[in-house]
């Protein structure tokens, strides 16, 4: 049996782009709300040594005794490493700036591309019954990147709508389809994710029509708008969908989460 149909529960997704500020944190954790508010049980893994998935989801830094860090190094186990976040059905593996230091640690290991992937097939894993997985990557192709890509499924990539957007998509796709052919046959693309659109803009609408002539259907119908609610959001350690759930981003991520669900449950039927 494969790796995919041996665990269809959790999916594993990772969110990655290896150029900051697109959208990746603010994706992770306001997806994986608007997914935990549609019932099923969400785990963030903060795989960032910023930790701004953690600090968007409220996890103070004191209660981050047991991180990612030590999840991928140090053999944690799952119930000391999960924390229970705000937000019913949302979970989270929080992270600190000590995660900087593993790519250079992860080097040695032998068995340095795996070590998430086997983290999160721990046997406890099945007790916590989460449906879904989203790690949040590092602004970078490095190793924390590959770990997340191998333990995967699917890589879903947020995709800014602005100039030289497209550009360097081209060497995250090479990476992924690397990871594909050496450690992970069964990686697919989840989608790319157009955000920070301003519809007005005509060149919003310029990278729109030109990700779509060029990648397809892995394109979301759904686009999260350049919206001040969801910028603000994580400087009170809410998701947008708590911070102000009628605003247009609020909205969109649940657009997002539905389409997200639809796309899986046509992938399973």
């Amino acid at each position: 049996m494969s790796d995919l149909l041996a665990l269809r529960k959790p999916k594993i997704v990772a969110v990655a782009n290896q150029k900051g500020g697109v959208g990746k944190t603010t994706t992770t954790i306001n997806l994986g709300a608007a997914l935990a508010e549609s019932g099923a049980r969400v785990l963030v893994i903060d795989l960032d040594p910023q930790g701004n998935a953690s600090t968007g989801l409220g996890i103070e830094i004191e209660a981050r005794a047991h991180t990612t860090y030590e999840l991928i190094l140090d053999d944690a186990s799952l119930s000391d490493v999960i924390i229970d976040t705000d937000v019913a059905g949302l979970s989270i593996v929080p992270s600190t700036i000590d995660l900087s230091s593993a790519d250079i640690e992860l080097i040695a290991n032998e068995k340095r591309s795996f070590l998430l992937h086997d983290a999160l097939r721990q046997p406890a894993m099945a007790s916590f019954e989460f449906d879904y997985i989203l790690i949040d990557c590092p602004p970078s192709l490095n190793l924390l990147t590959v770990n997340a890509m191998v333990a995967a499924h699917s890589v879903l990539v947020p995709l800014q709508s602005e100039f030289f957007a497209l550009e360097g998509l081209s060497q995250l796709m090479l990476t992924i389809r690397e990871v594909r052919q050496s450690a992970n046959k069964n990686l697919r693309m989840e989608g790319v994710l157009l955000t920070m659109y301003d519809a007005r803009n005509n060149l919003s609408q310029a990278v729109e029509a030109d990700a779509r002539e060029n990648l397809g259907d892995i394109v979301y119908q759904t686009k999260i708008p350049r919206n001040v609610r969801v910028s603000e959001a994580p400087s009170y350690a809410m998701t947008v969908l708590d911070f102000d759930t009628g605003s247009k981003g609020a909205k969109a991520y649940r657009d997002l989460a539905r389409e997200f669900l639809q796309k899986n449950e046509a992938a399973e039927a």
